[in-house]
């Protein structure tokens, strides 16, 4: 059978009753090729009085990849950089030695209700990349390529697949694709990438003849090709790249290959010596206990 490991994830508040489904990192499985985190929020009715805020935050050592299916959030960072995220568009932001950035309701959806509906992923920076200067790329939805596969649509996010490729600019191989099925509709996966998973995000899936409901995450065996079936309609996420060689540490926001790093980076944000996002004095302060010497990798 095609799939190795099937993922449930697990909800996670980040305060304000706002909830996501965390399937990365997990116990059996810490990362799909580079991608070490994997959050999928909503369908959630954002209403006039209800703050989903995410405050100014520091991230090292990562890329943020942010990707709406609905709705729309405002992302600005202690570059400089303001930028309304929509549908359809990827927000890549780089945060190598050190970036601070905020997710905010946008200004003109204050007073009405919307949708909001995406995922929040992070993908480890290769090692020689970790104290890379920060940066932030915004790729519109018009720019990312889509092609036919069998039934499906696909939109290749980021990467290369089935002959078009994707103008987001990771630092790895790394692939990322949004698929749509109809009803009934199939399509043969082949293998891709080293690693790869897919992920329902709304209605079920048959990976060769195996139940995969919404809201799980397949990993793939490797090397496996697949043959995907939607009886009702779904649309499906995949995600890919090569192995990592090793493991990243990961506490809070912070990734680095070094332990001290991470160190290093809890005592700078606690000290506020890792900068600020104009306009916005919030932050969220340093999780306590903060990260010690002695603490488990995690």
């Amino acid at each position: 059978m095609g799939i190795a490991l099937q993922l449930t994830g697990h909800e996670k508040d980040l305060g304000s009753g706002f909830l996501v489904r965390r399937l990365l990192p997990d116990a059996r499985q810490r990362s799909v090729g580079p991608f070490i985190f994997f959050d999928h929020f909503g369908p959630a009715e954002e209403r006039p009085g209800v703050n989903h805020d995410v405050r100014p935050h520091p991230h090292i050592g990562l890329a943020t990849v942010t990707y709406l299916f609905e709705g729309a959030m405002m992302h600005r960072d202690s570059l400089g950089s303001a930028q309304l995220i929509e549908p359809g568009a990827i927000n890549w932001m780089t945060a190598g030695r050190g970036i601070v950035h905020s997710e905010r309701r946008p200004q003109h959806l204050r007073d009405v209700p919307y949708v909001n509906h995406g995922l929040q992923l992070w993908t480890a920076l290769p090692p020689a990349h970790e104290e890379a200067q920060p940066s932030f790329s915004h790729t519109p939805a018009a720019a990312i390529p889509e092609c036919g596969v069998g039934d499906a649509r696909v939109r290749v996010l980021v990467g290369e697949a089935f002959g078009v490729r994707s103008p987001v600019p990771a630092l790895s191989r790394t692939l990322y694709l949004d698929m749509r099925l109809p009803a009934g509709g199939r399509m043969a996966l082949p293998p891709l990438e080293a690693q790869q998973a897919i992920y329902g995000v709304e209605g079920g899936l048959e990976v060769d003849g195996e139940p995969l409901p919404a809201r799980r995450m397949a990993v793939l065996q490797p090397g496996a090709a697949v043959d995907l079936c939607a009886p009702a309609g779904a649309r499906l996420v995949l995600v890919g790249g090569e192995r990592l060689a090793a493991l990243p540490h990961m506490w809070w926001n912070f990734v680095s290959s070094s332990r001290d790093r991470i160190l290093r980076a809890s005592e700078d944000w606690e000290a506020m010596r890792m900068g600020t996002v104009p306009g916005d004095p919030e932050f969220i302060p340093l999780p306590q206990p903060p990260l010690t010497p002695a603490g488990p990798r995690s």
